[in-house]
């Protein structure tokens, strides 16, 4: 049969009653935490799959924790991979606060479209006390039981919240601050105001090799051959001039080679006729120079006067004084070599020059005009490589050592190329000059131990005979 209907199950002014004391009690014995929802921005173009998180609102509201003893969970554990805390939080909301004061005020991307009303699992609590972010995994919207027929509090089972490519921007100092040095997946070291390179030079005024000429560049070499230069009358090993070989790929993804040019890296001196150019080695055969000698040639000093300079990514342009002759194969010219901890290693002559009196001034481009960068990067902030296209989000960024710390890596940034930034767009307005700056070193996975990789260690002892897999049936013979 029907309830009586002359015995209420619960009033509407009853459950206004108890959502009222339910609501003080927790603004009396809750704590202050913040409530931050996911935002799917990114999905996998074949499964479909929300890839790509972001966190850019927060709301402060009060709470109880239901972890009186502390947290719970399995507490920090000492795994082989290292330390790994598995803290879990309780904690109970009022249904009422959350309907009126978050769910109300917070859309989808599009900035019209309000969110589910109530807590969503894979969101995230910042929990102050401890300066921490956990993760929803449960919402319990079923206890207590319907108390005068009304439900009017959520319980939230959290984990402690483990970063890995999320985009975390709420604006709240403590929050965002926390995180700048964790979920990046790369470091990009940019090339910033370096120091200049300084070489100089000086003259054989007796007879020394100008020119190299490169009449065959020969095939099939696996590396560059060696380049030997026949001796110079006069004696000693300085009056000897050398010279080293530069190569070029035959073809797209080749592995043999052919000489593209011969430079000279001493000019010697004391020659009287043009001296014998042989190129041997490296597997290859075919490659034909020769040399030419002129009075008062330019010379590459290495007394240990040189300074390499820093910060150098791209070749920098070489240039040196002209010649006293007027003529313009008189004048010398040279190319530097860029050594992978960006100085300056070596500078070498294309021509020897000749009719110089004096020793030449020697100038090398500056770092700061060879793809040197400006402005500064901004928390999630996009970047781009000019060449390779690639994007990244931006996680930190250090001015003083020009470190970037990136996420949501979408491509492979390349050596050398430009990135730039966005924070000139409408996602950061007033942020001034976008950034923009040359790669000089790439850091994959910056944060990984190798000290706790023991998986060759492991196949290696099970090869080794700890695990017998000689018998192919078990159980015994067929």
């Amino acid at each position: 049969m029907a309830l009586n209907p002359f015995f209420l199950q619960g009033s509407a002014s009853e459950q206004r009653l108890v959502q009222d004391l339910i609501n003080e009690q927790l603004k009396i014995y809750g704590v202050e935490v913040y409530y931050m929802p996911r935002k799917f921005i990114g999905s996998d173009t074949i499964m479909r799959e929300n890839i790509v998180a972001k966190f850019d609102d927060s709301f402060a509201f009060e709470a109880y924790v239901q972890n009186y003893e502390g947290f719970a969970g399995s507490g920090d554990l000492m795994t082989k991979f290292g330390v790994r805390t598995t803290d879990e939080l309780t904690l109970v909301i009022s249904k009422e606060r959350y309907e009126d004061f978050i769910s109300s005020f917070y859309t989808d991307g599009d900035g019209d479209t309000k969110l589910t009303s109530r807590p969503k699992e894979g969101d995230l609590i910042y929990f102050p006390l401890s300066d921490s972010l956990f993760e929803i995994k449960f919402v319990e919207h079923e206890q207590p039981f319907y108390q005068l027929g009304k439900l009017y509090m959520y319980e939230l089972k959290c984990e402690l919240f483990e970063v890995s490519d999320e985009i975390i921007d709420t604006g709240v100092v403590d929050i965002d601050d926390n995180l700048e040095d964790e979920g990046y997946i790369a470091t990009l070291t940019l090339a910033g105001y370096g120091a200049t390179a300084l070489y100089y030079t000086g003259i054989s005024t007796n007879n020394g090799v100008n020119t190299i000429t490169l009449i065959n560049d020969g095939f099939g070499y696996s590396s560059p051959p060696v380049v030997a230069i026949s001796t110079s009358p006069h004696g000693g090993s300085a009056a000897n001039a050398t010279a080293v070989a530069i190569t070029t790929a035959i073809g797209a993804g080749s592995t043999s080679f052919s000489v593209k040019e011969i430079v000279i890296t001493n000019s010697g001196y004391g020659y009287t006729q043009s001296p014998t150019v042989t190129i041997s080695g490296a597997g290859g055969s075919g490659a034909i120079a020769r040399a030419g000698i002129g009075t008062n040639v330019v010379k590459i000093l290495r007394d240990g006067t040189q300074v390499g300079g820093s910060k150098y990514a791209h070749t920098p342009t070489v240039a040196i004084s002209t010649s006293p002759s007027g003529l313009s194969t008189a004048n010398a010219t040279a190319v530097a070599v860029v050594s992978a901890a960006g100085t300056i290693s070596d500078v070498r002559l294309t021509n020897a020059g000749f009719g110089y009196a004096t020793a030449p001034v020697i100038t090398i481009q500056p770092p700061g005009s060879v793809g040197m960068g400006t402005g500064n990067f901004f928390l999630n902030e996009v970047i781009k490589g000019q060449s390779s296209l690639t994007t990244a989000i931006v996680k930190d960024w250090d001015d003083d050592t020009k470190i970037l710390k990136i996420s949501n890596m979408a491509g492979n940034f390349a050596l050398n190329e430009v990135i730039v930034g966005s924070a000139t767009t409408n996602e950061f307005p007033g942020m001034g000059q976008t950034a923009s700056y040359t790669i000089f070193k790439i850091g994959a996975d910056d944060f990984a131990d190798d000290a706790f990789a023991s998986n060759v260690l492991i196949e290696s002892e099970a090869d080794s005979g700890l695990l017998d897999f000689t018998e192919s049936n078990p159980f015994g013979s067929f």
